[in-house]
């Protein structure tokens, strides 16, 4: 952390690029414990006998579990230590994970997959919140991109699950996740809080040099004793103001629709090579993991170079190069389900991931610039609210329609559609973005 009058808005990275970090490997250890239910699927299914339905509700129910947990997180994170919210979630996380690799029947094991899915949607809001006090609009898309890259990262989840699981049992990939949960909690202790807000109004210009020094003076005492505190509105006071910006409504309705269908094909993208294309539970994993992971570094680091050159260059420059990359990853992922062999499945779903995630850098950012300080948490709660219920149904749609038509390729297929409607709406949200940032500047220039 800075010292005393060290802070500067036009800094890309103020307060260091060590919060980043931190917040990186708490999104990554969220997302690859995750993904370890679809790399070990097979063999948990193949141990307790329940139906593709009943594998599909199992993210159904956690997604819900984790939208009813969702905004009152956001509260929450608007009003106390974002940092101490975090540390004792990924705690919690770490006991649940234990939960599941100890569990002695399939009700235990779907009420730890539950538990862990309401932990982990606590602390989102709390890091979104965290990232842009730390960073200023400069250099949010980077920070914003690397911590979002997570959710695709995760895949490596889903090659562990496989390969832990054809190695020894599906139990021990849970078990050993246990360790570097408890490490990251421990990690995240050790941040501190950076004053809410301050950035935006250095940025903004909204003070004056003599009082910049003192309030970044401030800050850095602030960050030992916890945020900066004041009159906060009524929950839904707030709750109406963040509903009432066009563009983040547009965005988290078009990244719903996209998590509906990711939700439900990546889920299911082991067994079915497993089922349709005769590999090993191990080879599965393994590329489904191989899959998220490439193909999220490289359309992360192509969004990030196309950001920086249509921001400010284009109306809604990051939107555009998000919905277009996330219209025309559906539809190649569309012609990959054509495919005949495993080798043409997985280039093309690598393709469709690659361009999908042109999106991660660029979509977040745009939020945290339409959304005022005061409510930020909130406001990434109700990100985080839409996309998890988008993401709920994914996976029971695919199981529900695998059973009814003795197909998992047919159940996965159908779910193009809303992504390509994804992709659709957040292009649509290009209309009003410049407008609600400019709001978002002049009221923290006061």
């Amino acid at each position: 952390m800075p010292r005393a009058g060290a802070i500067d808005g036009r800094t890309r990275a103020p307060f260091g690029w060590a919060p980043l970090v931190v917040l990186f490997i708490v999104g990554l250890v969220d997302r690859v414990e995750h993904n370890l239910l679809s790399g070990v699927l097979p063999d948990v299914q193949r141990e307790w006998g329940f139906s593709d339905t009943a594998a599909g509700s199992i993210p159904t129910a956690s997604a819900l579990a984790a939208a009813v947990v969702a905004l009152p997180a956001g509260f929450l994170a608007d009003r106390f230590s974002r940092t101490r919210i975090i540390t004792v979630v990924v705690f919690c996380w770490a006991i649940a994970t234990l939960g599941s690799g100890l569990a002695t029947g399939f009700v235990m094991f779907y009420l730890m997959r539950v538990l862990l899915a309401a932990a982990e949607n606590i602390d989102n809001p709390a890091a979104g919140s965290l990232l842009a006090d730390y960073y200023p609009p400069v250099s949010r898309a980077k920070a914003y991109g690397l911590t979002r890259v997570t959710t695709y990262l995760g895949g490596v989840g889903t090659l562990l699950g496989g390969v832990l699981a054809e190695a020894f049992s599906w139990r021990t990939a849970f078990l050993i996740m246990v360790v570097p949960g408890l490490l990251t909690a421990l990690l995240v202790w050790f941040l501190r809080e950076p004053r809410r807000g301050e950035l935006d109004r250095l940025v903004a210009g909204g003070t004056d040099p003599a009082a910049a020094s003192t309030a970044t003076g401030q800050a850095a005492t602030a960050t030992a004793a916890g945020p900066a505190t004041g009159p906060k509105a009524p929950f839904w006071r707030q709750f109406r103001q963040i509903l009432s910006i066009p563009s983040l409504v547009f965005v988290c309705v078009g990244l719903s629709f996209l998590t509906l269908g990711l939700a439900g094909i990546f889920y299911w993208l082991p067994t079915l090579m497993v089922r349709d294309y005769g590999v090993s539970v191990g080879t599965a994993g393994s590329l489904s993991g191989l899959i998220t992971v490439a193909g999220t570094l490289t359309g992360t680091l192509v969004g990030s170079w196309l950001g920086r050159k249509l921001h400010g260059t284009r109306k809604g420059g990051r939107l555009l190069a998000g919905g277009s990359g996330i219209t025309a990853g559906s539809v190649v992922l569309a012609g990959a389900f054509a495919m005949d062999s495993v080798g043409g499945l997985t280039v093309l779903v690598l393709l469709s991931c690659s361009l999908m995630s042109i999106a991660i850098p660029n979509m977040t950012a745009s939020l945290a610039d339409v959304l005022p300080a005061a409510v930020r948490g909130l406001g990434f709660a109700v990100l985080q609210l839409l996309i998890t219920a988008g993401g709920a149904f994914g996976s029971l749609v695919v199981g529900i329609a695998s059973d009814q038509f003795g197909s998992l390729l047919t159940g996965m297929a159908v779910l193009v559609v809303p992504m390509v409607l994804g992709g659709l709406v957040t292009l649509g949200a290009r209309a009003s973005f410049e407008r609600d940032a400019l709001r978002v500047m002049e009221d923290a220039r006061g």
